[in-house]
């Protein structure tokens, strides 16, 4: 299967407008990726044809939507290789899924949790919740200057007294990989389970969570080319049912009575009430367009969009890349000498270049780097090299107009 990018690039409507007069250049896309057609006309043609809520209807219309919906976490299973659609549970995007283990883990004043410095704030804020209300102890795997972790350090960490080890797959800000794999075998051998923020690494590469040994793993709709409000959470059969419901209402329970309730199996018992039944419904859409596309074509391609925008940054005098390791993708962030992120992406914008500027919900990991704030070029399969090129231009301009 060959990798078209005109035909790509067809199939997403918004990439044909512009920005100011000149021709949208989207470099935002560790934030949120841009929606082919088949997930519009998706989502569109079930509010047209057979939307009603799912599970508890016995008419046609119900039947054909919750067909779809269960579908669609079939096909999120078999995209990241889960046993059975049963390990996955939809949740309203990868920060919820987080929440959703963070809150049913069994903690004790003094136990701890493992987390690295370059985690997005959605796989910290959860767990400072049990610090703050469960007196859980948060110990810190520091990285690298090139944003790689010590699997020596992590096996320091952790004591008898660790519930949890949750690293990200590939960080939001650096584009760096982890060891995963590594990792889990790491915790594992202490009896630790791993939970792992796949929610950028699900887009650059394969996932096999049978493969990576992993408990649990998030992932979010939106940055995979799929609908906002939707994600999933995967956890092997026995992790899943040691946790305790997550919300309460209808659909996850089994018998409710005045005086006791009973609840539903995974996953259903941490799908309390109406779900996002369109957006799961988009985010099969999307997964079944990505799977029909030649992964290993769009990895390097990305990563030739990766390389050509690093080698022109290198170029300029004053700019300073964070993380320059082997096992980085799609994601290259940078600070301009003596000025602000804030003001390059505004400068970049009116050239119609939109890229990210902030600490990009990764405050601990700025502190690491020094920095208060980066901008963000993130690329997706549509970008093109030449948008690479109008992106080193426009940075050009940037730095005239800043200095």
């Amino acid at each position: 299967m060959s990798f078209d990018i005109d035909a790509v690039r067809a199939q997403f409507p918004i990439l044909a407008r512009q920005v100011n007069g000149r021709p949208l250049v989207y470099f935002d896309n560790a934030a949120s990726a841009q929606k082919p057609e088949a997930v519009i006309e998706a989502m569109a043609g079930a509010m047209r044809g057979s939307y009603a809520n799912v599970h508890r209807g016995l008419h046609t219309l119900a039947n054909e939507a919750t067909e779809a919906y269960e579908n669609a976490r079939a096909t999120v299973a078999r995209f990241i290789n889960a046993p059975a659609p049963e390990n996955v549970v939809f949740t309203k995007g990868g920060t919820e899924a987080i929440n959703v283990v963070a809150a049913g883990l069994a903690m004790a004043p003094g136990d701890e949790i493992v987390l690295s410095v370059m985690e997005h704030h959605a796989n910290i804020v959860p767990w400072h919740f049990l610090r703050e209300r469960k007196g859980a102890v948060l110990k810190w795997l520091d990285v690298d200057e090139d944003g790689e972790i010590d699997l020596g350090a992590l096996d320091a960490l952790i004591t008898p007294r660790t519930r949890m080890v949750a690293l990200t797959h590939m960080s939001n800000v650096l584009g760096i990989k982890t060891p995963a794999r590594r990792v889990v075998e790491v915790a594992h051998a202490k009896g630790t389970p791993v939970l792992l923020d796949g929610c950028q690494a699900a887009v650059h590469g394969r996932v096999d969570v049978q493969d990576l040994g992993v408990d649990f793993y998030a992932l979010t709709g939106h940055k995979l080319y799929g609908p906002t409000g939707i994600g999933a959470l995967y956890g092997k059969r026995e992790s899943l049912a040691a946790l305790p419901p997550f919300e309460g209402g209808g659909e996850m329970i089994d018998l409710v009575e005045r005086e006791r309730v009973t609840y539903n199996d995974p996953p259903h018992r941490f799908e309390a009430g109406t779900p996002p039944i369109l957006e799961a419904i988009g985010l099969g859409a999307a997964i079944a367009w990505l799977e029909g596309q030649d992964r290993a074509a769009i990895e390097a391609h990305e990563t030739v969009l990766l390389e050509r925008a690093t080698a022109a940054l290198r170029e300029f005098n004053g700019i300073k890349i964070f993380g320059q390791s082997q096992q980085k993708c799609a994601i290259v962030s940078f600070a301009l000498e003596g000025a602000h992120p804030h003001d390059v992406a505004q400068i970049l914008d009116r050239q119609g270049v939109a890229v990210r500027a902030g600490h990009h919900c990764a405050q601990p990991l700025m502190a690491r780097l020094g920095v208060s704030a980066t901008a963000r070029a993130s690329f997706a399969c549509y970008n093109r090299l030449e948008e690479v090129d109008a992106f080193v231009q426009a940075l050009h301009k940037a730095r005239k107009l800043l200095s």
